[in-house]
């Protein structure tokens, strides 16, 4: 065995040298997009690390929290729970708008049976706005934002339960009077199902918690995401609350970003240790059309909608370079690319050749994996036990990016072909169809 890993070793170096010229065009997609991007999270986490701990807030603001849902069912129930047991101090309005409520009654009604359950409880409010007719996602938000009587309003997925000092957390953030918005940590609830769980549950860690951790750090988070964010009221008003079509909490992030212009100190935040818990798909296909739609929604949103405002002079240097660099080239190009090299390799070169650069790239990623792993759970992980335990996991998890980057590079085909964004499930076809083209 250790005989043919010598040899295994062996010929993929001579392979390699051979056809040195191969490197000469991944080298630079290392070292122009990955290295960078790896180096900017992991010395934001430094940076997040070296000013902990956050010292908990000296006033607690009156919270609303607009829980928007569809058909969840009895499941809108643990959210409700998990928000009214928050430790928090202060008072908190709960939300529940049920979007057409005469389709789900089910839904609809496990919303009042919490409303009755909790109608007790000191300093807790939940107050249910049934939307008799659908609207999809963005109505339920703007009318969970024309009802919320106080400041820090936070938009979550009727499916999201929450750690009880979440709200703790978060507020910390808005101590700050420049924070405009803020985004909480989703990990995956299901993780233990099976193989395609496991893998989220890793790019939840990596690519949402320690990832969006280590770019707030330096001012440049990506996204504040749709089931989970905090907002002041104020400046969701201004920016017009969010808008149709789809993506909306990417195409909502941009609109505060382009705010800075008016109010050059404002600025979005993220909070690693504000957690929320979600199910992500478990089939193949789920996760795939999943993707799809969020992967689709970037072009559209980069592309489309915003391409005029993707300036310096709206987002300010640092914003406008990382969105170009790793919102434009690494999310949409270089998917792309790597279809195109994938391919190119295949069609050229014999399956030896192939297997040799593949497995090389495989090592490479596979050491940039392990330190982003160790440093999140060294610096960043609120629960180093339980996230120990995926460790094991970690080589399979190469093959699943990779899988993840050819979907990607197909759902940027499908929106450019179809403009697939029309086809959203978050919203009823009128309701897409009346809105502004693109």
């Amino acid at each position: 065995m250790i005989m043919d890993s010598f040899q295994l070793t062996s010929i993929t170096l001579t392979l390699l040298k051979e056809h040195s010229i191969l490197w000469l065009q991944l080298i630079p997609m290392l070292i122009v997009v990955e290295l960078p991007l790896s180096l900017l999270v992991l010395t934001g986490i430094f940076r997040w690390a070296y000013h902990q701990p956050t010292p908990l807030p000296t006033h607690y603001p009156s919270l609303s929290f607009m829980i928007v849902c569809y058909g969840e069912g009895d499941a809108i129930t643990v959210s409700i729970d998990t928000l009214v047991e928050q430790i928090y101090p202060g008072n908190i309005e709960i939300l529940v708008i049920v979007d057409g409520a005469s389709q789900n009654q089910h839904t609809y009604h496990a919303a009042i049976r919490a409303k009755k359950k909790h109608k007790k409880r000191r300093l807790r409010t939940i107050r249910v706005l049934p939307k008799w007719q659908r609207g999809g996602r963005v109505s339920s938000c703007n009318a969970g934002l024309s009802q919320a009587k106080n400041d820090i309003v936070f938009a979550i997925d009727g499916d999201t339960s929450f750690d009880n000092n979440m709200a703790i957390e978060m507020v910390n953030n808005f101590t700050d009077p420049n924070i405009i918005g803020s985004g909480g940590t989703l990990r995956v609830r299901n993780w233990r199902t099976n193989f395609i769980t496991r893998m989220q549950a890793l790019e939840y860690m990596m690519s949402i918690q320690a990832g969006k951790t280590g770019m707030a750090a330096w001012g440049v988070l990506n996204n504040i995401s749709g089931a989970f964010g905090a907002f002041r009221k104020d400046a969701l008003r201004q920016v017009g609350g969010w808008d149709t079509h789809t993506a909306e909490d990417l195409d909502l992030t941009m609109r505060l970003k382009q705010y800075k212009k008016r109010y050059p100190k404002s600025d979005v935040a993220f909070s690693p240790l504000a957690v929320g818990h979600t199910d992500v798909p478990d089939t193949l296909k789920g996760i795939v059309m999943q993707r799809l739609r969020w992967d689709g929604d970037l072009l559209f949103i980069f592309f489309r909608k915003h391409r005029q405002g993707l300036t310096p002079r709206l987002l300010g240097w640092g914003n406008f370079l990382f969105i170009l660099v790793y919102g434009i080239l690494q999310n949409i190009l270089m998917p792309l690319l790597i279809f195109g090299y994938t391919l190119f390799l295949f069609a050229q070169y014999p399956l030896t050749f192939v297997f040799a650069i593949l497995l090389t790239l495989y090592f490479v990623y596979m050491v940039m994996i392990i330190i982003h792993f160790v440093v999140f759970i060294g610096l960043v992980s609120e629960r180093k036990y339980a996230d120990t335990t995926l460790i094991g996991w970690l080589p399979f998890y190469p093959f699943f990016a990779f899988f993840m980057r050819l979907v990607t590079a197909f759902s940027m085909i499908n929106e450019l072909v179809r403009r697939s964004h029309e086809e959203s499930g978050m919203a009823p076809w009128w309701v897409l169809k009346r809105g502004k083209k693109f």
